[in-house]
């Protein structure tokens, strides 16, 4: 899908000569928006921007305040884990 956002000419020129390809920083405002309000996952996120890693993904999001959605029983789970694999070794 595209979408045309109209900006007069001198607000471009001026938002592209600091910002860079406006596209690609609409596109990225969006990414994050939408990670934020949980209506896309980070693996969307990467495959919404190209980003060649799940690291690299993390990184960007970061990058914008963005942080991972991790909740206190994610924190547990990863606990029990980690104490279930140290039992076996």
């Amino acid at each position: 899908m595209n979408i045309t956002i109209p900006v007069p000419s001198d607000i471009e020129q001026r938002l592209q000569a600091h910002l860079g390809n406006l596209s690609q920083k609409a596109l990225e405002a969006v990414a994050v928006e939408a990670y934020r309000s949980k209506l896309i996952s980070a693996a969307e996120v990467q495959h919404m921007l190209q980003l060649p890693s799940r690291l690299a993904t993390d990184n960007f999001l970061k990058e914008h305040g963005s942080y991972l959605h991790y909740t206190e029983a994610d924190i547990e789970q990863d606990l029990k884990a980690i104490d279930r694999a140290l039992a076996k070794s």
